[in-house]
């Protein structure tokens, strides 16, 4: 009988979903090596390595950075990650890298968090920050100490561009039309988990249990 060691996961969800927040527990749980594309996107940028200077070619013109620049670079680190179980998270965004992916590493389980649009567009839109010290404040669980004034200053707080109602909107609009063909792509391969709610502490003790099933010598 072959054991099969490694343990794949990918999780998917709209800025705002609380991906985040559960990647961390996923981690911290079960010990899953953690790749954002992301992060290793922007330590690239910063490192000033030959994708990131390509990638960074494209950023600067308000462009995304081409499937294939992202798929070398995720690839390029899953291939020093071979030895581990690993949560891949950002990545693929798009059918043709999840295609290219799957010709090198099949994933076991693809995560989907299903969380209202509504509910994400709330948290997002109640963002709010001081220009001068970069403070945030959250109208719902971090408000000022009066409305639209930084507490510290007293000068007025302002929204960022991707934290206004409309920009929250046409964002995770594009990202649902970006990655429902990946979504479809996983459901047909017969891995795909959706754990739909609209409050990541609900919906983390069953993406845990689910979890817990396929590695249980790691919980």
């Amino acid at each position: 009988m072959v054991v099969r060691v490694l343990f794949r996961v990918i999780i998917m969800g709209p800025p705002g979903s609380g991906k985040g927040t559960v990647s961390e527990r996923i981690v911290k749980t079960f010990g899953l090596k953690h790749l954002s594309s992301g992060e290793l996107l922007r330590a690239n940028l910063r490192s000033g390595t030959e994708v990131g200077l390509l990638a960074k070619s494209f950023i600067d013109e308000g462009k995304l950075v081409p499937d294939d620049t992202m798929t070398r670079i995720i690839l390029h680190e899953l291939k020093e990650m071979k030895q581990y179980n690993w949560l891949l998270d950002g990545f693929p965004r798009t059918l043709p890298q999840a295609e290219e992916l799957h010709k090198v590493y099949q994933p076991d389980t693809v995560i989907k968090l299903n969380v209202p649009f509504e509910t994400i567009k709330k948290r997002l839109t109640a963002r709010w920050i001081h220009p001068g010290s970069g403070r945030v404040y959250n109208i719902d669980f971090n408000p000022p100490k009066v409305t639209g004034i930084d507490d510290l200053t007293g000068e007025p707080l302002s929204q960022r561009n991707d934290d206004k109602p409309e920009t929250v909107t046409s964002r995770l609009r594009a990202y649902e039309k970006l990655t429902q063909p990946v979504l479809e792509y996983y459901q047909n391969k017969g891995i795909l988990e959706v754990f739909s709610g609209t409050e990541t502490n609900r919906i983390w003790p069953h993406v845990h249990a689910f979890l817990a099933k396929k590695l249980p010598a790691l919980c």
